[in-house]
């Protein structure tokens, strides 16, 4: 975007502020001027509507999810503004980029289930068999971009992303549904929701069976190994390995003070992508297992001017891998790999957690939260084997042969068993120091038994400028811990971990306007600017404190309720970050995001949702020649039917309808002479048609 456009919008929105704040209400109430607006938790811990809460927040409900037809996770979080979702070339797991902010891993962004962390300590995201997660249990995902960790501690570092699953009076009775589709793609599911022996209960059970897309990559890793070695080993052109299964189940129950959820998420024969090497790998899969639960005491009576909330969870993850990172034939002129290089690395991890809060309101104007805890991460086992070892020359890695694949746990193992403790403190206070101002200040103590401590502060002052216009200036601070691969990785030349690893921070300021124009027409502005230090990065074996990272840009959002039949969403998005050791612009990350979505009642049982995602101006690294990343619009379209007969509900749902060539970003080269693995980028699925059917038991 040139600056005389960004200014354009800037100054359109200062238009709309100053029109705003001169409007005569008539005796319009705030209820009536906010309308249906729908509230979250994640922005403070208390219930408040998103123009209200000290963030720049979004929700997505479950009705709009069903709107739009989506089936995992990912469809819905690509419509937030300024999130973007790329993807790994390893079994394709999520990038969810926020205002420019990735990395392969992707560390940065926390994610929880219900207010509870799912970050896997490995590699400090949600898991190297992620597998995606469905959306039949989701009653809404709130979501802040922005820094977090002045309440959620660390990782909430670009956004958090809060997954609020249904509770009983959320499911009405019973239900079961099923839907099949392209890329024998076969779901099915089953809820219920009513009272068991007094206590309020809900259940949930899903699942996926799937031979993923059938895109190809025409050159990998081990073409260019091809051209080097004159040997004719790679699987490129060939297409993309993304079959999986997975198993989604959830209980949630809650009597008086109590609830009690439990959550266990499979997966199963989760295929590799375009390879963990980026190498194809047809052969390697990934197994995990994910268990959740927690028991939560909330009494908002506790006593005068307090209420109390105590909450015990743990979280298990096991993550197997069977791998062929290089393909039979690989060294054919040497005959020392005829399997191919193999590697089967497994991680297991649990987490236990104490979290301790409570708000006092006994001071006049203020609502006081404070709140402690403990958390115990364990990298309790690692297991490995492999037919090879790994040295570092001056040419580069030199893969060693072992023969056959050993047991290697006890002599050479890829990282280390380690464990990890956490105490925090934490003080907010939101204080309304006058008619229609709200400063809300936090301040947020971790103590790492690895590294040591933070300090993570936070201020928002928040001024009801008129009935319909709430004006916001924000500033937080955040901060990313090391993963353990980062501190423990050993017996790899090339990414060795580093145990004395500060973690990465990140400081935000941001403005932000939401404006209800009419009780129909609802619009949020925001222009943010942020600056990271201390970015971890392998530099160029060994993991180091080393990166600096500087980004601004607007987002810009629109709900429009045009009829009572029809009804648009609309955003638009622009970042600008800039690399500042290479004072280039920050690779692979989107510069303009467009987004719109309709949804038309054409009568009282059929409607149609459509979707467009544009994404534009992707860049490449400084030392990446390859022409920028084509830009793409991708357009959906859902037809859905309820209550065509009593309890029954139908939809078909058409995905990339005009069957767009879509690429997110391959790995660009090591070096200004290295080969790229993957020239072509990583094709994403072509067009896709889907039919679902759902019956209520009620």
């Amino acid at each position: 975007m040139k600056k005389s456009q960004a200014w354009l919008l800037l100054t359109i929105v200062c238009s709309i502020y100053t029109s705003a704040y001169a409007l005569e209400e008539n005796g319009n109430s705030l209820v009536e001027a906010y309308g249906e607006e729908e509230f979250l938790y994640i922005a403070t811990g208390r219930k408040q509507t998103v123009s209200q809460a000290p963030a720049v927040a979004s929700i997505i409900s479950a009705k709009t999810i069903r709107q739009m037809g989506a089936r995992d996770i990912d469809e819905v979080l690509e419509t937030v503004p300024g999130l973007h979702v790329s993807y790994d070339a390893g079994g394709y797991n999520p990038i969810y980029q926020i205002r420019g902010i990735t990395s392969s891993f992707n560390p940065q962004v926390l994610m929880l289930i219900n207010g509870v962390p799912i970050t896997n300590i490995f590699t400090g995201n949600r898991s190297q068999a992620w597998g995606g997660m469905p959306v039949e249990n989701i009653s809404r995902i709130e979501v802040i971009r922005g820094p977090g960790s002045a309440l959620y501690g660390a990782d909430a570092f670009a956004g958090t992303i809060n997954i609020i699953t249904k509770n009983s009076t959320e499911i009405d009775g019973f239900e079961i549904g099923a839907s099949a589709g392209s890329f024998d793609e076969y779901r099915g599911w089953l809820q219920y929701g009513g009272s068991l022996a007094g206590w309020k209960t809900a259940f949930s059970a899903q699942v996926l069976d799937t031979h993923g897309q059938h895109e190809k990559i025409d050159a990998d890793l081990q073409t260019a190994l091809d051209t080097g070695f004159g040997t004719s080993a790679s699987l490129a052109p060939g297409s993309l390995n993304l079959g999986r299964q997975s198993l989604d189940t959830r209980i949630d129950i809650s009597k008086d003070n109590w609830q009690i959820r439990l959550g266990y998420q499979g997966r199963r024969h989760g295929e590799t992508g375009a390879g963990l090497f980026q190498a194809l790998d047809p052969a390697g899969e990934a197994d995990a297992d994910r268990y959740n639960a927690d028991i939560t005491y909330l009494n908002n009576n506790f006593s005068e001017n307090w209420d109390f909330k105590a909450q015990y969870s743990f979280f298990n993850t096991v993550t197997k891998t069977d791998l062929v990172l290089l393909p039979p034939g690989a060294f054919a002129g040497a005959g020392v790999f005829p399997d191919g290089v193999i590697g089967e690395p497994d991680v297991y991890e649990r987490h236990n957690r104490i979290d301790l809060s409570a708000f006092y309101t006994g001071f006049q104007n203020h609502d006081l939260r404070i709140g402690g805890g403990f958390h115990h991460q364990d990298q309790y086992k690692i297991e490995e084997k492999k037919n090879f070892d790994t040295i570092l020359t001056m040419f580069g890695p030199v893969l060693i042969p072992k023969g056959s694949v050993e047991d290697v746990t006890n002599t050479m193992p890829f990282n280390q068993e380690k464990t990890r403790k956490i105490y925090y403190g934490f003080v907010q206070d939101a204080w309304d120091f006058a008619p229609d101002w709200t400063l809300t200040a936090g301040l947020r103590y971790d103590h790492y038994s690895d590294f040591g401590n933070t300090f993570n502060p936070r201020l928002a002052l928040v001024w009801q400028t008129s009935y319909r216009l709430t004006s916001k200036l924000l500033y937080g601070r955040s901060f990313r811990a090391p993963s353990f691969a980062e501190q423990f990785n050993i017996n790899n030349p090339v990414a060795l971990g580093n145990p004395d690893l500060d973690p990465e921070t990140i400081d935000t300021y941001e403005i932000a306007f939401d404006y209800t124009a009419t009780d129909d027409l609802k619009i949020g502005f925001n222009v943010f600017y942020y600056k990271m230090a201390d970015i971890i990065r392998f530099n160029p074996t060994t993991a180091e404190n080393t990166g600096k990272q500087t980004g601004h840009g607007v987002e810009l959002e629109a709900n429009w309720k045009a009829t009572k039949k029809l009804s648009f969403y609309g955003n638009y998005a622009y970042q600008s970050s800039e690399d500042k050791d290479s004072h280039s612009d920050v690779a692979n990350a989107p510069t303009q995001q467009l987004y719109l979505r309709t949804n038309y009642e054409l009568t009282p049982i059929w409607s149609v949702n459509s979707q467009i995602n544009h994404v534009r101006d992707r860049k490449r690294t400084s030392i990446d020649l390859r022409p920028e990343i084509d830009d793409y619009t991708v357009v959906n379209l859902t037809l859905r039917a309820r209550e065509f007969a009593p309890g029954f509900e139908f939809a078909v749902s058409a995905r990339n309808l005009f069957d767009e060539d879509t690429r997110e970003p391959s790995e660009g080269p090591a070096s200004p002479i290295s080969p790229v693995s993957i020239p072509n980028d990583l094709p994403l699925a072509g067009r896709g048609l889907f039919v679902e059917l759902r019956k209520s038991f009620n």
